[in-house]
């Protein structure tokens, strides 16, 4: 219980048996409750919002994220918690009785800073969504799924226990897969090492609970520094998002792309950016983000489920 909570307790106090309404049509005390129970659900809210501190650490490290957008992004805190203790933050924004559900994901690999960038970014468009968006769609952000590997001194592509977590989800087959395609074709390369078992890490953990509970049509994954479009999974690919075009890379034993698309069925955009340490201009990358939207709703609106995602991150108001 936070000392704001505190002093709110210590303002408002219990309803004394003394108030009595003056006239039937006013209540002071009804009144007085109401401005409680008001700054308690701000409290409450605030609470769990991103701090302004984590905001400059943030704006400092990850390229092209002033504080006030990092702010404005009103980041909740999943309650998830990284090898080392960090919160991963998120943010859903909703769209009244949307069919369509998408994930959206930046930092699975902590040294790819401009993925997380451009997810903050994306943020920002969600909440103005053109209007004339043909299928409303709701969304959840995680802009930075490893902030160990990111925040490392330098930034690294594993989280704290050296696993990378793209290579950490649990595709059919991961105990022999995995560790052979570790092995043979990346000559052990501690950059890529799969981890002792699939998910392993509390990063990967998490992020198949939002799976689970959030049940999206669709996952973006946002990597760099290969400047293509992957996808995974069933529907059409998008042929092209801005100036990144669909060159589909080949799937790998415990990578998202091969759980979420292969595994479970959900299409799974990846998009590799061209830099790892730049983002793209502000016109590409709103004109990647209406390209998604198109493609989305063309391709994913007729068929998307009404299922209702369960409520399992604090939602922004």
């Amino acid at each position: 219980m936070g000392p704001i909570y505190l002093k709110f307790m210590t303002f408002c106090p219990a309803r004394s048996k003394k108030l009595r309404p003056a006239r039937p049509t006013y209540n002071p005390g009804m009144h007085f409750r109401t401005l409680c129970i008001l700054l308690l659900a701000i409290n409450s809210v605030a609470s769990h919002a991103i701090p302004m501190r984590s905001c400059k650490d943030y704006s400092a490290k990850i390229p092209n994220v002033k504080p006030a957008l990092c702010e404005a992004a009103q980041l909740q805190d999943s309650k998830a918690r990284s090898v080392l203790g960090r919160p991963i933050w998120s943010r859903d924004v909703q769209a009244q009785g949307a069919p369509l559900r998408v994930l959206v994901l930046g930092g699975i690999h902590g040294d790819e800073m401009s993925s997380s960038s451009l997810v903050f970014h994306w943020i920002a468009l969600a909440q103005t969504p053109p209007s004339d968006t043909p299928v409303p769609i709701s969304w959840r952000f995680i802009p930075t799924l490893n902030p160990d590997g990111m925040f490392a001194k330098p930034a690294r592509r594993v989280n704290a226990r050296g696993v990378d977590l793209n290579r950490n989800f649990p595709t059919p087959n991961w105990a022999r897969d995995a560790r052979h395609y570790w092995e043979e074709r990346t000559r052990r390369d501690p950059r890529r090492w799969p981890g002792t078992q699939p998910l392993s890490e509390p990063e990967s953990r998490f992020l198949l609970e939002q799976i689970d509970n959030f049940k999206p049509n669709l996952i973006v994954s946002v990597h760099a520094p290969y400047g293509v479009l992957d996808f995974d999974g069933p529907s059409v690919p998008p042929s092209r998002l801005g100036r990144l075009y669909l060159d589909q890379v080949g799937i790998f034993p415990g990578s998202l792309g091969n759980y979420g698309g292969i595994h479970k069925g959900v299409p799974v955009v990846t998009i590799e950016l061209p830099s790892a340490s730049r983002t793209p201009q502000e016109a590409e990358m709103r004109q990647m983000w209406m390209d998604l939207l198109r493609w989305t709703t063309e391709r994913l609106g007729s068929s998307a489920s009404t299922t209702p995602a369960s409520p399992d991150l604090p939602k922004s108001p």
